[in-house]
């Protein structure tokens, strides 16, 4: 790994220290959608980063349009849809649901998908809007303004939970290129899981929980190690978030 991009991930463990490291573990899920919900989304804005909290927490995958600063490729769809370009902007096939303010889409995921009632640690309230606020500087606006691209044919996959320091650097430059993707939360489900892969905390072999997400995605891909990508249009499929990055510039950067 080289000193910079080592740089950038001490940067996003703070970013990850000042938002409490919501969105890192499950809290609990009631329900799968039979389609996923869509997300026009700001990687870098406060707001938005409540609403992936709170889809980590329900280890609910989410279909994710970038809408950065600047960016042209999703805002004017957002606008048809909800009316107005402001985000996040959360739209549900499954139920009609189009909405935007992150408490009422917080609130309406986990009374969708949830036990009903918000968690006070997951509600859009005054403290968490700060710490998310804190999050954001520590990361230097990233993931906030649009850069020059190129359009995929099909929408990138992304396996990641929204605390992960690592996968945080990734859907920082998904943003930033306005590369949609569909985002699956592998949020930690127990103690052993704390800690990245070659260093958990929990000493022995690692056995995820048995059924869970983690235990069907170490059955399918052979460890369970964040961020993953795989790229439908080029075949790549990719774990290291420093070979991703490099991959994603070298493949849609213009």
């Amino acid at each position: 790994m080289s000193i910079g991009h080592q740089l950038q991930v001490v940067s996003s463990v703070f970013a990850s220290t000042f938002a409490a490291w919501r969105g890192a573990s499950v809290f609990k899920q009631r329900k799968t959608p039979a389609e996923l919900p869509i997300l026009f989304d700001i990687e870098a804005s406060p707001y938005c980063r409540l609403v992936r909290e709170a889809c980590t927490a329900l280890q609910l995958d989410i279909e994710i349009r970038p809408c950065p600063k600047g960016g042209t490729r999703f805002r004017p769809e957002a606008e048809r849809l909800g009316g107005k370009q402001q985000f996040p902007l959360l739209i549900d096939s499954n139920s009609g649901v189009v909405l935007y303010e992150s408490a009422a889409i917080i609130e309406y995921l986990f009374k969708a998908y949830g036990r009903g009632e918000t968690p006070k640690r997951y509600k859009a309230t005054a403290l968490n809007k700060a710490e998310s606020f804190a999050a954001t500087i520590a990361r230097g606006l990233k993931g906030l303004k649009v850069k020059p691209s190129q359009a995929p044919a099909q929408p990138l996959t992304l396996w990641s939970f929204e605390a992960s320091p690592y996968s945080r650097l990734v859907r920082e430059r998904l943003c930033e290129l306005e590369l949609p993707y569909t985002l699956h939360n592998l949020a930690k489900e127990q103690w052993a899981d704390v800690g990245p892969a070659t260093m958990r905390v929990k000493p022995g072999p690692y056995v995820p929980v048995p059924g869970g997400k983690r235990d069907a995605f170490l059955k399918q891909y052979g460890r369970v190690q964040l961020p993953y990508l795989e790229d439908a249009n080029t075949g790549a499929a990719l774990f290291e978030s420093e070979d991703i990055l490099a991959y994603l510039d070298q493949t849609y950067a213009r």
